[in-house]
């Protein structure tokens, strides 16, 4: 691996972290906000809202380029998200605390609104950052999802260096006068109750958010330099925009063909790799690519060598379809029962199982990189796996506050193991499908991130729903 190629992964990973930190930081952050703030725990419905609400962002951008395709400037775009992202973080510093009377209520009214305009532009990024991720070579694809992991991994582990959502159970005791009487005389009985007291935090607020704000502004500095420093061209591929020769021999069976085009060039008439005059792509199916002369392989990078298959139109769909699903567990349902799930175990194994399972995200990333599959086969039973997994941890959830093994130790570690193990085997399977959709093109990647979006944002309504209208689940006391 080159040095020009470690420093484009370096930003890429630094491009993707600004996807969803100050989003996830909101949230590591609520434990300790909540107790200044009107709203108390409830703070987290209003969270939730606002978040769905937020997406209008991504189904705009979705519409814009499906219908008018010329209006979308990406770089424009991201440009945008990163810099409303990084003000949003720096007036949250100031403001977090500021409270507005709403119909006689008081509220955190500068709190919401600002994290409308960090939901707004983190759920966009999801429509905006892959299609952007298009240019470089596939490999950047799972260094981006990566990043995107860092993205809920480093916000919890600042935050428990802040000791944010510490706990400790105190025993209070109460004197209860003439609760029995002895040999004729009164004697005093001692109660004990135990309740939860949150720690203070070792550094307020405002450097949490000051922190968020100065990763924002790395975000936004790497995808500057990604996008216009010369050194990234070398790892960039360009598409059908390009002008290239192309020769095409059909095999006698008529199902492959060998593809030989010239590198492509930039926009300056620059090639993209003066050093190869000719690349061959190697052999690849044609089937559901109709005439290889109508463009289709236009679409396919020009790096060397390209050996991967078009997928179906029930391929699409299907991955389309599990690309939602596995999104609507990880960021929607498995996030809201997080705390039924694993509280009952005690606040040890709790936070054992957040921390892990911040960590399982990038890991996954980390295991594409290293075992990177394409099979069909491969990726629906690892994605069958993280869903029947994830249903162990629902079903603990409902039976909260009595789940299975909870007088038991091994009941927490069952717990951990099912939680790690979900994780990462759909971030691994999400990660796989995105880098297939990498292949097919930038509008694929579109839809991807546009299924993302709706099945978190399916998940998370169902979830609101069930949680604060129905009160399926019940909450397990913090000390027992």
């Amino acid at each position: 691996m080159s040095w020009t190629s470690i420093c484009v992964h370096v930003l890429v990973c630094l491009f993707g972290i600004g996807s969803w930190i100050d989003i996830n930081g909101v949230w590591v952050e609520l434990p300790v906000m909540v107790q200044y703030l009107p709203e108390g725990w409830s703070l987290g419905s209003y969270l939730v809202i606002i978040i769905q609400l937020a997406n209008i962002g991504p189904l705009v951008v979705t519409l814009v380029t499906v219908f008018m395709p010329s209006k979308m400037k990406e770089s424009a775009a991201v440009y945008a998200i990163l810099i409303v992202g990084a003000l949003a973080c720096l007036l949250l510093a100031f403001l977090w605390q500021q409270t507005s009377l709403v119909s006689g209520v008081e509220h955190s009214v500068a709190l919401l609104v600002l994290q409308f305009f960090l939901a707004l532009v983190d759920c966009t990024s999801s429509v905006v950052f892959l299609p952007f991720m298009s240019v470089f070579k596939e490999q950047y694809m799972t260094t981006y999802f990566i990043g995107e992991g860092l993205s809920g991994l480093l916000p919890s582990l600042v935050a428990l260096v802040q000791g944010a959502g510490a706990v400790r159970c105190v025993r209070l005791e109460n004197l209860d006068q003439n609760t029995s009487r002895t040999n004729s005389e009164w004697v005093n009985e001692t109660a004990y109750s135990v309740y939860p007291e949150f720690l203070p935090p070792r550094f307020p607020v405002r450097t949490f958010f000051i922190f968020l704000f100065f990763m924002m502004v790395a975000c936004c500095t790497a995808f500057i330099i990604l996008n216009h420093h010369p050194f990234c061209r070398s790892e960039k591929v360009f598409r059908s925009e390009t002008k290239y020769e192309v020769v095409v021999e059909v095999k006698t069976n008529g199902v492959e063909l060998e593809a030989y085009h010239k590198p492509a060039e930039d926009q300056n008439g620059i090639p993209f790799n003066p050093s190869e005059d000719v690349c061959t792509t190697g052999l690849m199916s044609v089937e559901g690519r109709g005439d290889p002369q109508d463009g289709h392989i236009m679409d396919d990078p020009l790096g060397c060598p390209i050996q991967d298959i078009q997928l179906s139109r029930c391929m699409y769909f299907y991955y389309l379809l599990l690309t939602g699903w596995m999104n609507g567990m990880t960021n929607a349902v498995l996030p809201s029962l997080q705390t039924y799930s694993c509280i009952p175990y005690g606040l040890g194994p709790y936070h054992l199982a957040v921390i892990f399972a911040s960590i399982s995200n990038p890991l996954a990333c980390f295991v594409a990189v290293v075992l990177p599959t394409k099979s069909n086969s491969i990726i629906s039973t690892i994605a069958l796996t993280g869903s029947l997994l994830s249903s162990y941890i629902i079903t603990l959830a409902a039976l909260s506050p009595v789940p299975f093994l909870k007088s038991d130790s091994s009941g927490g570690i069952i717990m951990i193991v099912s939680w790690v193990l979900t994780i990462l085997s759909l971030s691994y399977a999400k990660v796989t499908i995105a880098a297939i959709f990498r292949i097919e093109g930038k509008k694929a990647l579109l839809w991807c991130g546009a299924a993302t979006q709706i099945g978190s944002a399916l998940g998370a309504i169902i979830m609101f729903v069930l949680i604060n209208v129905s009160k399926v689940f019940q909450s397990a006391p913090m000390c027992s």
